[in-house]
């Protein structure tokens, strides 16, 4: 189900709602500035920048720009989303999970974050199918990836995604429920699949996308293309048999 855009969103302060943003970052330098500099003003209690390994100076960039900087030298998409997660402050009450290539459109955030404030979802997706998805933002391998993952999800645990898009938010609460292990490409798919299990309000509303600045480290890559949609297809199987014993 959409959120109305319409919707107004309850007053945002800081001794009411906290929210903490996680953005994991590999080699950005040319995106990440304007990534943080777009964010909504006054919004976040914590910007976190996640800098797994990056060599071309992601982290000092996203230092000057005011954003906590977390250093995660192991590689993985995973890994970094929880070394983040560790940083969050434990008042924290939700936490937001963005790219930092600048595809994700931060001042969209508040359209995520409407049905956690008004009470009606624990976690929100952002599904890439907004009024403006410009051309080339996501590639053709993206899009059969995502129509293969989410059917598969729909045929083995009964609900409807239509994205597994990273710009997401989760009530802190209910993400601690979900007990994360995933260190790579299977993040975004376990936590949508997880959420359904412990039986999380799921929401999806839609996002505008951009084409990413600089070159994708999957889409852009033939081998790590393959070798993510194969752990994006081994979690949904892992996560249903699981279910099973």
């Amino acid at each position: 189900m959409e959120e109305p855009a319409a919707r107004r969103l309850p007053a945002l302060s800081s001794d009411k709602t906290k929210i903490s943003l996680i953005i994991p970052a590999l080699n950005e330098a040319a995106s990440i500035g304007r990534v943080l500099e777009d964010l909504p003003a006054d919004l976040f209690c914590q910007v976190i920048v996640v800098d797994n390994g990056s060599t071309d100076g992601t982290g000092e960039i996203a230092d000057a720009h005011g954003a906590t900087v977390v250093r995660e030298e192991r590689r993985g998409y995973g890994r970094a989303c929880r070394s983040g997660i560790e940083r969050v402050r434990p008042d924290c009450d939700v936490v937001v999970f963005m790219d930092a290539d600048s595809s994700d459109d931060p001042q969209e955030v508040h359209r995520l974050l409407a049905p956690i404030l008004h009470g009606e979802a624990d976690l929100v997706i952002g599904a890439r199918r907004g009024v403006r998805v410009e051309p080339g933002a996501l590639t053709p391998p993206q899009r059969f990836g995502n129509a293969l993952a989410t059917g598969l999800i729909r045929l083995l645990h009964r609900h409807r995604y239509t994205d597994l898009g990273p710009f997401r938010a989760i009530r802190q609460s209910s993400f601690r429920e979900l007990a994360m292990q995933d260190c790579d490409y299977g993040w975004t798919v376990e936590m949508q699949i997880k959420a359904l299990q412990q039986g999380l309000r799921v929401r999806e509303v839609p996002v505008n996308y951009r084409r990413r600045v600089g070159t994708s480290k999957i889409s852009g890559n033939l081998p790590n293309s393959l070798r993510a949609g194969l752990k994006i297809l081994w979690t949904i199987a892992r996560l249903r048999k699981a279910r099973w014993e």
